[in-house]
C-alpha cells in the first residue's frame, strides 16, 4: 500500500511542499509514497499556486479521507486538523515543527518534530542525513516554504538552522535572489482584492482545542493593513459566521509584514480572557501587537496559557 503524505487542512507552503518533499525522500528509500492535501488543486492558495508554478511542481492529489490507508502528517500532529477518519488510518510517520499534538499510534513510528521555523527544514536534514539528493525543483518548493514560515527570517519562529537550510537549498535550486522570491510570495499572499471574505479567513486557518473549548486563528499576512480597510466589515462578519459553528472564540491576526507587527481581529465568548492573553486592551474588535509575526509561538502558546491548557 502506497503511503499518503498529507499536510493540515487549509494547507499552506510548508504543509503543501512539505508533502511533496517527503514524499520524493520516501520513494528515494523505495518505499512507495504520494503526496496529498486535503483540497483540490483549483482551491489551493494564491501563495502556494505561485510557487508550484515558478518550480515546475505538480500540486499533491486531494485526500479527503484518511480511512484505511497509511499516512504519513507534515507539518501538523492534531486530529483536528487532518483528513476525515484520521483516527481509523494507520499514521506511520510525523514530520513537523510545532507542539505535539493529539495523534496516537498502535506502534513506533518515525517521529521527528523540531523547534525550527519551517517542516522544510527539518526535511532538509532528513534528506541530508538519508544520503539523497533533492530534485531541483523539490527544493525550489522547500525553499520557498522556508520563507514563507520565517516570514523572511523575520518571525521569532526563525532558527539559525532554518537560515542554513535555506543557504542549502538556495543553491540547488539555483535561486540567487531570496528577497525577490519572497517579495513575489508576498504580493500573492497578500492579495485580497475580488476575494470573498470566508476565504481570506480560511487562506490559512487553524482550529485548536482549548481546555474543551474550540478557538479558530488565521492569518493574513500583508504589505500594509490598508489592503484590507475597505473589506473589515466583511471579514468580521466572516468570522462571526465561523464562530456561529460552535467556536469560543475566532481571531484573524492581520500581520503587516513591514511594520512587523499584528492586527489581531476578537470575535470570542471571553473577550477578557483574550486581553489577558495578550495583555493588551481590545479597541472594539482588535487590537494591535506590535513585534506579533507568528501564529505559532506568539499566539497560540499565549492563548493555551490563558485558558489553562
Amino acid at each position: 500500500m502506497a503511503i499518503s503524505v498529507v499536510g493540515h487542512a487549509n494547507p499552506d507552503t510548508d504543509s503543501v511542499t512539505s508533502a511533496i518533499a517527503l514524499a520524493t525522500l520516501l520513494n528515494a528509500q523505495g518505499q512507495e509514497a504520494t503526496a496529498c492535501m486535503q483540497i483540490a488543486a483549483a482551491d489551493l492558495n494564491p501563495e502556494s499556486t505561485t510557487v508550484l508554478n515558478r518550480f515546475g511542481l505538480a500540486a499533491p492529489e486531494m485526500l479527503s479521507d484518511a480511512a484505511g490507508k497509511e499516512i504519513a502528517l507534515v507539518d501538523f500532529s492534531d486530529i483536528a486538523q487532518g483528513p476525515a477518519n484520521l483516527d481509523s488510518a494507520d499514521v506511520v510517520a510525523v514530520v513537523d515543527h510545532h507542539k505535539i499534538g493529539d495523534i496516537t499510534t498502535n506502534n513506533p513510528i518515525l517521529f521527528r518534530a523540531e523547534p525550527v521555523g519551517c517542516t522544510g527544514t527539518v526535511l532538509n536534514k532528513m534528506f541530508k542525513e538519508a544520503g539523497v539528493a533533492i530534485p531541483k525543483d523539490v527544493a525550489g518548493g522547500m525553499l520557498a516554504a522556508i520563507l514563507s514560515d520565517t516570514v523572511n527570517f523575520k518571525s521569532p519562529t526563525c532558527t539559525e538552522d532554518d537560515k542554513a537550510a535555506v543557504a542549502d537549498l538556495k543553491a540547488v535550486a539555483g535561486v540567487e535572489d531570496t528577497e525577490e522570491l519572497f517579495m513575489e510570495m508576498l504580493k500573492a499572499k497578500s492579495a485580497v482584492d475580488g476575494v470573498p471574505a470566508k476565504d481570506l479567513l480560511f487562506r490559512d486557518y487553524k482550529d485548536f482545542d482549548m481546555k474543551g473549548n474550540k478557538v479558530g486563528v488565521g492569518q493574513l499576512e500583508l504589505a500594509t493593513l490598508d489592503q484590507v480597510a475597505d473589506i473589515r466589515e466583511a471579514l468580521i462578519g466572516a468570522m462571526e459566521e465561523v464562530k456561529a459553528d460552535g467556536r469560543h472564540t475566532v481571531l484573524l491576526m492581520l500581520t503587516d509584514v513591514v511594520k512587523e507587527g499584528t492586527d489581531l481581529v476578537v470575535l470570542s465568548d471571553d473577550p477578557a480572557l483574550i486581553e489577558k492573553a495578550f495583555d493588551t486592551k481590545l479597541d472594539g474588535k482588535s487590537m494591535w501587537i506590535p513585534g506579533m509575526m507568528s501564529r505559532k509561538k506568539q499566539t497560540v502558546p499565549n492563548l493555551q496559557t490563558a485558558f489553562g491548557c
